[in-house]
Protein backbone atom coordinates (compact mmCIF):
# COMPACT_ATOMS: atom_id res chain seq x y z
CA UNK A 1 0.00 0.00 0.00
CA UNK A 2 1.13 3.78 -0.77
CA UNK A 3 2.51 5.52 2.07
CA UNK A 4 0.63 8.14 0.94
CA UNK A 5 -2.63 5.94 1.91
CA UNK A 6 -1.33 5.63 5.34
CA UNK A 7 -0.45 9.08 5.76
CA UNK A 8 -3.99 10.54 4.46
CA UNK A 9 -6.22 7.87 6.33
CA UNK A 10 -3.79 8.54 9.93
CA UNK A 11 -5.06 12.50 9.26
CA UNK A 12 -8.08 12.04 8.46
CA UNK A 13 -8.36 9.83 12.11
CA UNK A 14 -6.57 12.16 13.52
CA UNK A 15 -9.07 14.76 12.85
CA UNK A 16 -11.68 12.32 13.59
CA UNK A 17 -10.17 11.59 17.33
CA UNK A 18 -9.77 15.29 17.90
CA UNK A 19 -13.75 15.35 17.35
CA UNK A 20 -14.29 12.25 19.66
CA UNK A 21 -11.97 13.96 22.54
CA UNK A 22 -14.08 17.38 22.33
CA UNK A 23 -17.67 15.70 22.66
CA UNK A 24 -16.57 13.29 25.03
CA UNK A 25 -15.83 16.44 27.59
CA UNK A 26 -18.76 18.06 26.02
CA UNK A 27 -21.31 15.12 26.02
CA UNK A 28 -19.38 12.38 28.10
CA UNK A 29 -20.22 9.67 27.38
CA UNK A 30 -23.75 9.54 26.97
CA UNK A 31 -23.58 7.20 23.79
CA UNK A 32 -22.77 4.38 26.10
CA UNK A 33 -26.58 3.92 26.80
CA UNK A 34 -27.52 2.91 23.44
CA UNK A 35 -27.58 -0.45 22.58
CA UNK A 36 -25.88 -2.00 19.24
CA UNK A 37 -28.76 -1.55 16.82
CA UNK A 38 -29.26 1.77 18.46
CA UNK A 39 -26.07 2.94 17.27
CA UNK A 40 -26.30 1.44 13.51
CA UNK A 41 -29.60 3.03 13.45
CA UNK A 42 -27.82 6.68 13.81
CA UNK A 43 -24.85 5.70 11.42
CA UNK A 44 -27.65 4.97 8.87
CA UNK A 45 -29.34 8.55 9.54
CA UNK A 46 -25.71 10.04 9.26
CA UNK A 47 -25.34 8.20 5.58
CA UNK A 48 -29.04 8.75 4.34
CA UNK A 49 -28.47 12.21 4.63
CA UNK A 50 -25.47 12.36 2.75
CA UNK A 51 -27.37 10.42 -0.20
CA UNK A 52 -30.03 12.90 0.36
CA UNK A 53 -28.08 15.85 -0.24
CA UNK A 54 -26.25 14.10 -2.78
CA UNK A 55 -29.73 12.91 -4.62
CA UNK A 56 -31.17 16.58 -3.98
CA UNK A 57 -27.75 18.63 -4.75
CA UNK A 58 -28.72 20.66 -2.29
CA UNK A 59 -29.07 20.68 1.83
CA UNK A 60 -31.19 23.14 4.24
CA UNK A 61 -29.27 22.25 7.14
CA UNK A 62 -26.23 24.03 7.66
CA UNK A 63 -23.96 20.62 8.83
CA UNK A 64 -21.60 19.82 5.88
CA UNK A 65 -21.55 16.43 3.97
CA UNK A 66 -18.12 15.73 5.23
CA UNK A 67 -19.09 16.28 9.42
CA UNK A 68 -21.30 13.39 8.00
CA UNK A 69 -18.77 11.21 7.34
CA UNK A 70 -16.51 12.43 9.93
CA UNK A 71 -19.51 11.36 12.48
CA UNK A 72 -20.05 7.99 10.71
CA UNK A 73 -16.37 7.18 11.46
CA UNK A 74 -16.62 8.36 15.16
CA UNK A 75 -20.10 6.53 15.42
CA UNK A 76 -18.37 3.06 14.31
CA UNK A 77 -15.94 3.59 16.45
CA UNK A 78 -17.85 3.94 19.28
CA UNK A 79 -19.53 0.60 18.37
CA UNK A 80 -16.51 -1.25 17.95
CA UNK A 81 -15.23 0.31 21.74
CA UNK A 82 -18.67 -0.34 22.91
CA UNK A 83 -18.76 -4.16 21.71
CA UNK A 84 -15.18 -4.70 23.51
CA UNK A 85 -16.20 -2.58 27.02
CA UNK A 86 -16.43 -4.97 29.83
CA UNK A 87 -20.29 -5.84 30.57
CA UNK A 88 -19.50 -4.00 34.38
CA UNK A 89 -17.75 -0.78 32.68
CA UNK A 90 -19.33 2.83 33.99
CA UNK A 91 -21.80 4.60 31.65
CA UNK A 92 -19.49 7.76 32.10
CA UNK A 93 -15.97 6.66 31.19
CA UNK A 94 -13.38 9.44 30.65
CA UNK A 95 -11.58 10.15 27.21
CA UNK A 96 -8.35 8.86 28.56
CA UNK A 97 -9.75 5.59 29.81
CA UNK A 98 -11.61 5.29 25.95
CA UNK A 99 -8.31 6.16 24.25
CA UNK A 100 -6.71 3.20 24.10
CA UNK A 101 -10.23 1.39 23.06
CA UNK A 102 -10.28 4.07 19.86
CA UNK A 103 -6.72 3.34 19.04
CA UNK A 104 -6.78 -0.13 19.09
CA UNK A 105 -9.96 -0.17 17.26
CA UNK A 106 -8.44 2.50 14.47
CA UNK A 107 -5.38 0.31 14.48
CA UNK A 108 -6.71 -3.15 14.20
CA UNK A 109 -9.20 -1.00 10.78
CA UNK A 110 -5.92 0.34 9.41
CA UNK A 111 -4.32 -3.26 9.03
CA UNK A 112 -7.62 -4.46 7.53
CA UNK A 113 -6.99 -1.35 5.15
CA UNK A 114 -3.42 -2.12 4.49
CA UNK A 115 -4.51 -6.00 3.82
CA UNK A 116 -7.60 -5.10 1.24
CA UNK A 117 -5.69 -2.36 -0.14
CA UNK A 118 -2.55 -4.82 -1.44
CA UNK A 119 -5.10 -7.24 -2.94
CA UNK A 120 -7.44 -3.99 -4.47
CA UNK A 121 -4.74 -2.03 -5.22
CA UNK A 122 -6.68 1.29 -4.18
CA UNK A 123 -9.74 0.67 -6.84
CA UNK A 124 -11.38 3.46 -4.19
CA UNK A 125 -9.41 6.17 -5.30
CA UNK A 126 -11.47 5.54 -8.74
CA UNK A 127 -14.75 5.52 -7.19
CA UNK A 128 -17.28 8.11 -7.24
CA UNK A 129 -18.18 9.47 -3.12
CA UNK A 130 -21.78 8.70 -4.13
CA UNK A 131 -20.58 5.20 -4.94
CA UNK A 132 -18.78 4.86 -1.71
CA UNK A 133 -22.33 6.62 0.08
CA UNK A 134 -24.08 3.62 -1.52
CA UNK A 135 -21.81 1.17 -0.47
CA UNK A 136 -21.87 2.49 3.29
CA UNK A 137 -25.29 2.28 3.38
CA UNK A 138 -25.13 -1.54 1.72
CA UNK A 139 -23.33 -2.42 4.88
CA UNK A 140 -25.78 -0.48 7.42
CA UNK A 141 -28.37 -3.24 5.84
CA UNK A 142 -26.51 -6.41 6.79
CA UNK A 143 -25.26 -5.15 9.96
CA UNK A 144 -29.29 -4.35 10.32
CA UNK A 145 -29.85 -8.03 9.01
CA UNK A 146 -27.05 -9.43 11.05
CA UNK A 147 -28.70 -7.66 13.91
CA UNK A 148 -32.08 -8.79 13.59
CA UNK A 149 -30.80 -12.37 13.41
CA UNK A 150 -29.13 -11.81 17.16
CA UNK A 151 -25.26 -11.79 15.75
CA UNK A 152 -25.68 -15.02 13.71
CA UNK A 153 -24.24 -15.52 10.18
CA UNK A 154 -23.73 -18.56 8.29
CA UNK A 155 -20.63 -17.44 5.84
CA UNK A 156 -20.59 -13.46 6.02
CA UNK A 157 -18.16 -11.39 7.80
CA UNK A 158 -19.46 -9.97 11.39
CA UNK A 159 -20.24 -6.69 12.64
CA UNK A 160 -17.12 -5.70 13.85
CA UNK A 161 -15.95 -6.14 10.14
CA UNK A 162 -18.38 -4.27 8.34
CA UNK A 163 -18.25 -1.50 11.08
CA UNK A 164 -14.37 -1.29 10.52
CA UNK A 165 -15.47 -1.40 6.29
CA UNK A 166 -17.56 1.52 7.04
CA UNK A 167 -14.96 3.55 8.78
CA UNK A 168 -12.60 2.68 5.95
CA UNK A 169 -14.60 3.85 3.02
CA UNK A 170 -15.84 6.72 5.07
CA UNK A 171 -11.91 7.74 5.35
CA UNK A 172 -11.86 6.85 1.75
CA UNK A 173 -14.58 9.87 0.99
CA UNK A 174 -12.87 12.00 3.04
CA UNK A 175 -9.69 11.82 1.44
CA UNK A 176 -11.24 12.25 -1.75
CA UNK A 177 -13.29 15.20 -1.07
CA UNK A 178 -9.82 16.32 0.39
CA UNK A 179 -10.48 17.20 4.21
CA UNK A 180 -7.51 16.93 5.48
Amino acid sequence: MKQQTIDEYKQVISACKNIFEKKTKDYGTAWRILRLPSITDQIYIKAQRIRSIQEKGAQKVADDVNGEFVAIINYCLIALIQMKLPNESSLELSFDELEGYFDQNVNDTLELLTNKNHDYGEAWREMRVSSITDIILMKLLRVKQIEDNSGATLISEGIDANYQDMINYAVFALIKEKYI
